[in-house]
């Protein structure tokens, strides 16, 4: 199991250096089987075929697939939702190769692709939950503000690579990055002034 566990991370890490490098249009088995060093069948044995690894690769770096309840402090619930939106910032900005992959996912369904965004739309459902029980604000409320804000987040991250601004903001610095925190900060404490009015 050991070696299986190596192997599935050597292919991982494959994929990643391969979409990193050269982009999403080189990767193929045969490019990944290559680089990691397996035969193209073991590839196939662990996961499926090259989309099925695409939404492996996904699934484990994916910030709100990998998001659990225990980064809301119940004390500051307001900082803590700051934070999550931060970290998804980071981890979109951060890694070239997950972007790249995020955008192929927007072109793609299939069984993978599915349960990739089940166990986000689940994270997603439990978060929303918590902060209803800890603020008193419907479910409703809250998926509304949530949604808004991630998928702008993931967006803005998702045509960085391609657009320079955004509303005049540059999307290609760390500066815009702050100002969209900014903003984002601002939203989440309106409306966290609303409830405690």
């Amino acid at each position: 199991m050991k070696n299986r566990e190596q192997t599935e991370c050597k292919i991982l890490e494959a994929v990643a250096s391969i979409v990193e490098s050269e982009g999403f249009e080189k990767l193929g088995i045969n490019t990944i089987a290559s680089k990691a060093n397996v035969s193209k069948m073991l590839i196939y044995r662990y996961f499926g075929g090259l989309e099925e690894l695409i939404a492996q690769f996904i699934m484990q770096k994916d910030y709100w697939a990998n998001t659990g309840t225990v980064i809301i402090n119940p004390q500051s619930v307001g900082d803590s939702i700051k934070n999550m939106f931060r970290k998804q910032i980071e981890q979109l900005r951060n890694d070239v190769t997950l972007r790249r992959l995020c955008r192929w996912e927007l072109s793609c369904n299939n069984t993978c692709i599915e349960q990739l965004r089940d166990k986000r739309e689940e994270n997603g459902c439990c978060l929303i939950k918590m902060v209803s029980t800890l603020t008193g604000c419907p479910n409703t409320e809250i998926a509304a503000l949530a949604s808004i804000l991630s998928a702008s987040i993931s967006y803005l991250a998702l045509v960085e690579d391609q657009c320079l601004t955004y509303n005049g903001i540059s999307l290609q610095t760390d500066k815009g990055w702050d100002q969209i925190m900014q903003g984002v900060e601002m939203i989440i404490d309106l409306w966290m002034k609303s409830i405690q009015e």
